[in-house]
């Protein structure tokens, strides 16, 4: 008897297949490459998680140090009003690799990622399936975070760990790299002020921001202590040439060294910055927690804000604590600059391999950090340091260098763009190639991009619209007491003065939020929504 998510997957194969031989009247659909197999261009999607916008040098970051992604974007184009189309890992990820809205892909929640038998959810082929239609030998490492169902179409070498779990499915990728360590770098005792980080099973030395700060192993054992990935903060004692960043970039290097000579599609999804938050040495000492200045907005008290109690913010109040929050920020940096030197080393792989000219290369993040921001700590809100994050995208030939892009585009743009830069033919999506706007050719694509999460409108909000620097932020029901909100990044970048919710004066503001609730219901109507109607009655001053 066949399971559903076979049949699902033959479903997905036989539309492909359909598409590509006869495209769809007005939409010009397919998967039938228009260029010759000698002339395929090359894909590398590099994907880190948890990555906000400004954790970049290039993008203004004055103390964190990222080279290699500045040689990346200085090469092709820097895009600085990139957002995700939700700051929640499995929604967003879904909507990266197929193109469309959460809404439509049905990804709405982290728990749907995986094996999950439920229907509607991802019924749409992702870029690596029509791909693979295309001829493209594709591969795939690290963490996928989405529908399993999709991922038959990879040809890594090695899908499953030694204990027989895939590596596209939950942790799958981390079994892998445990089977790696057991050789390169066994279990020891700990030592004092040392934990086991739950991850790598390996021991930390905590920072004074780590829930269990002081605390021994046979304490927490006996209190039976629970030790979630975000409460864990300090120096990871492993060797940098064997952590989880290192093994996926080797992973990637091996794979471009192995398909150098045929159409590839590689990705190289890196776990971190996401929690826990424990660099090695030498990343751990780069970024002095001493030297960390707070967010400017840590002591922000969300009396007019809908996100007062988000994430556990009023149970964690060492999030909003200035000094505490400084062994965070040198962490996050840490992270990031040791995922800066590992992509330098996948790029100068491409170039010893002459690979350089022919390959796309996207390097982009799921969502952002808070990293205290508000006194919250991950992500799932629409404030920038969640939804904004950084894109850049490079293919010599064809994107001019310093190309700087300043429209506010979406991750669910990516598809299209792929298919367009690949030489694929269209097919249909939510999004809309970013080519013409790397080129300077549309004039319309860029005017404003929506953030999504559809869920439950009771307990926070469920859009956000970016336009001309302002942002509204609203629940998609009419009924809702969750407080709207609109911020004037241009002259309040840290979203510190809600214009509407419970501000006296909000009246004065109706025209402002008039004009983005339009553009939302634009493009709620574009996406076949079923919130239109919620959004376009809902009381907003």
């Amino acid at each position: 008897m066949r399971s559903n998510s076979q049949n699902r997957r033959e479903f997905l194969k036989a539309a492909a297949m359909s598409v590509a031989l006869t495209g769809l009247p007005g939409c010009s659909e397919g998967t039938l490459s228009l260029a010759s197999k000698a002339d395929k261009p090359n894909l590398l999607f590099i994907m880190t998680d948890q990555q906000r916008y400004d954790a970049l040098s290039i993008a203004g970051n004055t103390v964190l140090e990222t080279p290699n992604l500045d040689r990346l974007a200085k090469q092709g184009a820097y895009f600085k009003n990139a957002y995700t189309p939700c700051a929640v890992c499995a929604p967003a990820r879904s909507s990266v690799l197929t193109g469309h809205t959460v809404e439509n892909t049905g990804m709405k929640t982290n728990d749907r990622a995986y094996y999950v038998e439920e229907e509607g959810l991802m019924t749409m082929p992702t870029f690596d399936e029509i791909l693979t239609d295309g001829g493209y030998h594709c591969e795939y490492y690290g963490k996928w975070h989405s529908q399993s169902s999709h991922t038959d179409i990879y040809r890594n070498p090695a899908k499953a760990a030694k204990n027989g779990k895939s590596i596209f499915g939950h942790g799958g990728q981390k079994f892998v790299w445990l089977d790696y360590l057991k050789d390169k770098e066994p279990v020891r005792a700990l030592k004092a002020g040392e934990l086991y980080d739950k991850m790598s099973g390996r021991p930390y030395r905590t920072d004074p921001l780590d829930k269990h700060h002081g605390m021994t192993d046979a304490e927490l054992q006996a209190k039976g202590a629970r030790f979630p990935q975000c409460d864990m903060h300090g120096e990871l004692q492993m060797p940098k040439e064997h952590t989880l960043t290192a093994f996926q970039a080797k992973q990637t290097i091996e794979a471009i060294e192995r398909l150098k000579d045929r159409p590839f599609s590689i990705t190289c999804s890196f776990h971190f910055p996401h929690a826990p938050m424990l660099p090695p040495e030498p990343y751990y000492s780069m970024y002095p927690a001493k030297d960390m200045v707070p967010p400017v907005s840590i002591s922000d008290d969300m009396l007019n804000s809908p996100y007062r109690t988000a994430n556990g913010r009023l149970a964690n109040p060492e999030y909003a604590d200035p000094q505490k929050i400084k062994y965070m920020i040198s962490n996050y940096y840490g992270l990031v600059k040791e995922i800066d030197d590992w992509v330098g080393a996948i790029l100068d792989t491409l170039d010893k391999n002459k690979l350089t000219e022919k390959t796309l290369v996207i390097f982009t993040s799921d969502h952002g950090e808070m990293l205290g921001a508000h006194g919250l700590r991950e992500k799932n809100v629409f404030y920038e340091e969640s939804a904004h994050i950084p894109l850049l995208i490079r293919l010599p030939g064809k994107i001019n260098s310093n190309t700087t892009v300043n429209g506010c585009v979406s991750l669910v743009d990516l598809f299209p763009t792929i298919l367009d830069y690949m030489e694929m033919r269209p097919h249909k999506s939510d999004g809309k190639s970013l080519r013409g706007l790397i080129e300077g050719t549309d004039k319309e694509h860029g005017r404003y991009v929506v953030t999504e999460w559809d869920y439950r409108g009771d307990v926070s909000p469920n859009y956000m619209i970016v336009k001309d620097g302002w942002k509204l932020i609203v629940p998609y029901s009419t009924t809702s007491k969750v407080l709207n909100a609109m911020y004037d990044l241009n002259t309040d970048p840290h979203e510190m003065n809600n214009l509407l919710g419970k501000n006296p004066n909000r009246h004065r503001f109706a025209e402002k939020a008039e004009e983005l609730r339009t553009c939302l219901l634009e493009w709620l109507q574009k996406n076949g929504s079923k919130n239109y109607k919620g959004i376009k009655e809902r009381q907003l001053t």
